[in-house]
């Protein structure tokens, strides 16, 4: 009998109800693939699902929340080896930026720290396959622990960032500080500079961004086919 372990599971993070929903209900193939598996209880705000070798966890808002539930889970052994890639929506700060683009992280960072990302290119070529005419960006991804808004858009690009959200770096600098593995981050463009979720004709943008984040899921298991294979 082989005492090899398995090949590293897949943890992707998300924040929000909405953002669980919309991978929950992504396509066919991404179904059967989560669908298969069982549920864990657990208490809020963690809600997370496994399926063979991926798991999906809400992790509540903000980044001490994200903090906690990936730190608890990847604590545990079925997830101590995982993948992780952090996903969800997102405040594009360049100008030009559309509610739908997605953004591929090339780098998290928040005052505590910067993480590299793994397979950039490669989630930049699947998503293009999977998603033809998305506009894909690619850079820095900049944590906060608020909604960022209105002026704050240009200090933060100012520093090099592409986009901000309140999870990302939190969960990927968790992630390797628990333990060597590879991590990533993707995420759809929610609000922009000319095109602020606030305002009433935005709301569109949202269901945009809602149907973009439903079409990611094979791209994500395609990263963490390749990132598990052998070096040369």
């Amino acid at each position: 009998m082989s005492t090899r372990p398995g090949p590293a599971p897949l943890l992707i993070a998300c924040a929000l109800g909405i953002e669980h929903l919309a991978l929950r209900t992504s396509d066919r193939r991404a179904r059967r693939t989560l669908d298969t598996g069982f549920q864990r209880p657990g208490a809020e705000p963690d809600k997370w699902d496994a399926g063979g070798p991926v798991a999906v966890l809400r992790t509540g808002m903000g980044p001490r929340a994200a903090e906690r539930s990936v730190a608890r889970v990847l604590a545990d052994p079925p997830l101590t080896r995982a993948a992780v890639l952090a996903t969800g929506f997102c405040a594009g700060l360049a100008p030009g930026m559309h509610p739908g683009d997605l953004v591929v992280a090339e780098e998290t960072r928040d005052p505590r720290g910067t993480v590299p990302c793994v397979g950039t290119e490669l989630l930049v070529k699947e998503l293009a396959r999977t998603l033809p005419g998305r506009t894909v960006h690619t850079g820095p991804l900049t944590g906060s622990d608020h909604v960022v808004r209105g002026p704050e858009r240009s200090e933060l690009r100012a520093t090099g960032a592409i986009a901000a959200d309140m999870e990302s770096a939190a969960t990927l600098l968790t992630a390797v500080r628990t333990g060597a593995r590879p991590v990533a981050a993707v995420r759809v463009v929610v609000d922009a500079p000319e095109h602020e979720l606030v305002r009433i004709g935005t709301v569109r943008g949202g269901i945009s961004a809602f149907r973009v984040l439903r079409s990611v899921l094979p791209t994500f298991f395609e990263w963490h086919r390749n990132v598990l294979l052998p070096r040369r």
